[in-house]
Formats: C-alpha cells, sequence, structure tokens
C-alpha cells in the first residue's frame, strides 16, 4: 500500500477510536449523565483530530474525510476513489478496536436513531463549517489546519443538534457500533446526503468568495 493510503487508512482508524472509545469512557465514568459523555466526547475528538493531522501531515493529505478529499483532489478520480476506500476501511477498523479494547462484542450494529429533519439540518451545516475550514486553511501548514479543524468539530459537537459527524467514513462505521457514538443504519443515508449537501454549499461559497473583487466593488 502506497504511504499516502497507509497514512489515511490508520489516521482515519485512530479518528474513530477516539471518537467511539472516547463516548464509550465518557459514558461509563459519567454514570449515565450524557451531557458529562458528551463533553468527554468532544474534547478527545477535538484534541485527537489536532493531533493526527499535524502528526500524519508529512506521510499523507491527512483528509480522514471522503468529502475533504472530494474537494482537495477533485481532478483526480482514481486516487480520490482509493483514498476514500481505505477511508471507509480505516473507520471501521477503528470501531472494531475500540471494542475490542473495551471488551465489548466486536460486530455490532447501532440502535441509536437519529432521524428528524433537525438533525439532517445540523449534520448539513456541521459539514459546511468543517469543508469551509478547511479549504481556507489548507495553505496555513498543518498545525493551523488542525488547530482549525479540532476546535470546529468539538464546539459543532454541542451546537448542532447532529452532533457533528460530518464525515461520511465516520457516518458509516459509527453504524457498527451499539455505544454512545453510534447512528442508526436506517439513519445513515440521510446524514450522508446532509453531508454531502454541506460539502456542496461550502465548496460553492469558498469559490465565490475567493474571487478577485473588481476595482470600485465592495
Amino acid at each position: 500500500m502506497k504511504p499516502r493510503l497507509l497514512g489515511e487508512f490508520i489516521g482515519t482508524a485512530f479518528l474513530l477510536m477516539v471518537v467511539v472509545g472516547s463516548g464509550i469512557m465518557g459514558e461509563r465514568l459519567g454514570a449515565g449523565n450524557a451531557a458529562l459523555a458528551l463533553l468527554a466526547n468532544s474534547i478527545a475528538t477535538g484534541l485527537g483530530l489536532f493531533a493526527l493531522i499535524v502528526g500524519f501531515a508529512p506521510y499523507c493529505g491527512t483528509e480522514f474525510n471522503p468529502l475533504v478529499s472530494c474537494v482537495m483532489r477533485p481532478l483526480h478520480a482514481l486516487a480520490t476513489v482509493a483514498t476514500v476506500g481505505v477511508q471507509v476501511a480505516g473507520a471501521v477498523s477503528g470501531v472494531w478496536l475500540a471494542h475490542a479494547m473495551f471488551d465489548l462484542p466486536i460486530l455490532q450494529h447501532s440502535m441509536h436513531g437519529r432521524g428528524g429533519a433537525g438533525r439532517w439540518i445540523g449534520e448539513g451545516v456541521a459539514t459546511f463549517g468543517l469543508l469551509f475550514i478547511v479549504l481556507s486553511t489548507r495553505d496555513k501548514g498543518s498545525v493551523v489546519v488542525g488547530a482549525c479543524v479540532g476546535a470546529y468539530i468539538a464546539a459543532a459537537y454541542w451546537f448542532t443538534s447532529s452532533t457533528s459527524f460530518a464525515n461520511p467514513a465516520v457516518t458509516i462505521a459509527r453504524a457498527m457500533t451499539d455505544t454512545f457514538a453510534g447512528i442508526a443504519p436506517a439513519d445513515v443515508a440521510p446524514f450522508v446526503a446532509a453531508q454531502i449537501a454541506g460539502a456542496s454549499l461550502a465548496w460553492w461559497t469558498y469559490r465565490a468568495m475567493s474571487r478577485p473583487v473588481p476595482d470600485g466593488d465592495a
């Protein structure tokens, strides 16, 4: 496997271990307090994203997200397909490893329903913000990108109704865990559709705002 693809696989696996593992730990230590579990989950995910983006930057694109891969390399179809494939495989592997670490059954499916228009809107908003931030900071170095992405996702856990999945690979993998971070398989397709819509709008908005402004226009 090429180093870039291996980096995307391992990085995405660790991202899911952070998301699912911190959810399990937060729920156990919080003794059923959902707010405390979400706080632990959001802080761990934000910090984990920062560390993974900076740490893996020398070896791969640190995308860890099919939508980010699509907007970062729109003219390289085969490379994008391969990257998305290893991201999904890495995400599923990360979920299974989280289960193994906490002595849970490896193979699961989630019973955690996340349906409803409000959550779909929240997921579109979350993905719009993430993609716009990635596009706006991509030339500023891995430390800036990692800090901005980590901080945004930690915040979006709280201000969006969906708790900000903002990633199709993450969404698919989280359907395979019946833990705090899970999503029922029936709710995956609407979430992914909302993510694609949010990412598309972010790309259009970024392009529109990046056009040079003619002299005399405000």
